[in-house]
């Protein structure tokens, strides 16, 4: 399915794999809704989809401050009612702790505020406009880590994405709205490492896969980047 002048919001666009996403929308004739800690991070990111003349939009806030959230909420709405495509992309790890016991409280907290939490309210606000206007896709960013407690907080915070995401695409069944998870592989980012196996270009085209399926398509789902780097979208 197109997704040509449909409106999406990016968490986390001012670089990385958000960075890629934003773009990739972009080329695809979507409007794109930036997002990013404070408006000035997207800057880059702004100016590079600008060459495509697709309907454009910056919001910031930190996604661990729930009113913060609220607010980028509320600017979203204000300018265009909702939106189309949601693409939780934004997440925070942890520092690697060798006594994986002693993991501080304020990680946990910090990493599934936003991580958790933000997307939880982000699905909120906007997935019930989705099933009124019959349309919508949602993609939340999931993660392969397994057997690593040195990571805990992050890799637990993971786990509750996808079982979010399983739970409520069973009330989304019926519905024009697909919500399904991403995993993008292991990339060279801030926050995968300099030691990742691939680009951070590599995650596309695959990621904008689950934004181009039917309304019948996959639902609640789990999407590999890295299995569809020969993905034709259209």
């Amino acid at each position: 399915m197109l997704i040509k002048d449909k409106i999406a919001l990016v968490t986390g666009s001012s670089r990385g794999i958000g960075r890629q996403i934003a773009l990739g929308l972009a080329k695809h004739g979507a409007g794109v809704i930036l997002h990013g800690r404070k408006g000035e991070n997207v800057k880059q990111t702004l100016q590079m989809i600008s060459s495509f003349r697709v309907p454009n939009y910056v919001v910031e806030g930190e996604l661990s401050d729930e009113d913060q959230v609220k607010q980028i909420v509320r600017d979203v709405m204000s300018r265009f009612g909702g939106v189309d495509i949601l693409y939780n992309n934004a997440a925070v790890s942890v520092p690697w702790m060798e006594d994986f016991w002693k993991h501080p409280l304020q990680s946990w907290e910090q990493t599934f505020k936003v991580n958790v939490f933000a997307l939880y309210q982000l699905c909120a606000a906007f997935i019930p406009g989705m099933v009124e206007r019959g349309y919508g896709r949602v993609i939340n960013m999931t993660s392969g880590i397994k057997d690593q407690p040195e990571l805990a907080p992050y890799g637990a915070s993971k786990a509750a994405v996808d079982k979010i995401t399983e739970d409520l695409a069973v009330k989304l069944e019926n519905t024009g709205v697909r919500i399904n998870r991403l995993d993008p592989g292991w990339l060279r980012t801030d926050l995968g490492g300099p030691n990742a196996w691939n680009a951070v270009e590599d995650v596309m085209p695959g990621a904008l896969v689950p934004a181009f399926i039917e309304n019948d398509g996959p639902n609640g789902q789990l999407f590999s980047a890295m299995e569809l780097r020969d993905a034709v979208l259209e």
